[in-house]
């Protein structure tokens, strides 16, 4: 499959089915997803679906996806209106992960997933975030032992929240912090100028700036959060999309419930509500001012 968010869509996974029946793959066998966070969800949809459900095994390559896409059972295909609109829950068989083959990765991809690791600490572990902030580089480099413990840390703190809401009826949703803004910014762009976790990225800083307004966040936690977040590395610019266009994405993602856009806002550096009430001209002050 090509490589991208693009290609997260029905029409590969038609291809991946078609590709099974003529290899009458049958329910006893198992698909094995080697590869970053696409194809994780994308392999994770068509076991998802596929002859009402085959096994599955994840083997993340990619950081972003070896803490976090690939622990938790979700799986979904993009639709040119909105990201994961269409999947299913379906937990894999296992986990496989190799810190090893991170070390393929260019620079680019390893910004994403800190980006990624920078939200466990907002929205569960204060002392995680304070070690990746005072981290970046070595994690930048590769150095086994940070690498290793961020992995170990991001996971437990996904599999924690998932065992006590599997299917985001409640607690799981404080995972999706930066993704209300992060994912509308995907959709806009088609899925080709942002990785997923750049989005985040700036989703995150949205978010900070939306609680701060709101009088949520203390200034000082949201200027940290902000400088450690550029300290993973430049950001693509997103301040040519125009703000209603990204509003009107975020009023069709998957979170939004009795037709109220909800955000996850943190409070301080290690705790975060959720908050379906916020005033649009929040929303668009706090985006002119992330996104710039």
């Amino acid at each position: 499959m090509g490589d991208g968010e693009r290609f997260k869509s029905l029409r590969t996974a038609e291809s991946l089915f078609a590709f099974l029946i003529e290899r009458r793959v049958e329910r006893a066998d198992v698909i094995v997803a080697l590869g970053g966070g696409v194809v994780g969800d994308l392999a994770g949809f068509v076991a998802a679906t596929y002859l009402r459900g085959i096994r599955l095994i994840q083997v993340p390559t990619t950081l972003l996806a070896q803490i976090d896409s690939s622990v938790g059972g979700k799986t979904a295909v993009n639709h040119p209106l909105g990201k994961n609109l269409i999947g299913a829950f379906h937990q894999p068989s296992l986990v496989a992960i190799d810190p090893d083959v991170l070390r393929t990765l260019p620079a680019r991809q390893m910004q994403a997933g800190l980006y990624e690791a920078i939200k466990y600490g907002v929205i569960s572990d204060r002392r995680l975030f304070n070690r990746v902030a005072r981290n970046i580089d070595e994690l930048k480099k590769l150095d086994s032992a940070e690498i290793e413990h961020l992995i170990a840390r991001c996971c437990g703190i996904k599999a924690c929240v998932v065992r006590r809401d599997e299917h985001e009826s409640g607690l799981r949703k404080i995972l999706n912090f930066g993704h209300t803004v992060g994912h509308a910014l995907e959709a806009v762009t088609h899925y080709r100028r942002f990785l997923h976790g750049e989005a985040v990225g700036l989703g995150m800083r949205a978010a900070s700036r939306i609680a701060e307004r709101l009088g949520l966040l203390a200034a000082g936690d949201r200027e940290t959060i902000e400088t450690t977040i550029a300290g993973v590395g430049r950001l693509p610019r997103a301040n040519t999309l125009a703000l209603d266009d990204i509003i009107s994405a975020m009023n069709r993602d998957k979170k939004v419930e009795a037709g109220r856009t909800a955000f996850v806002l943190p409070v301080e550096i290690g705790k975060v509500v959720i908050r379906s009430d916020v005033p649009p001209q929040v929303v668009k002050a706090a985006l002119k001012d992330a996104l710039t």
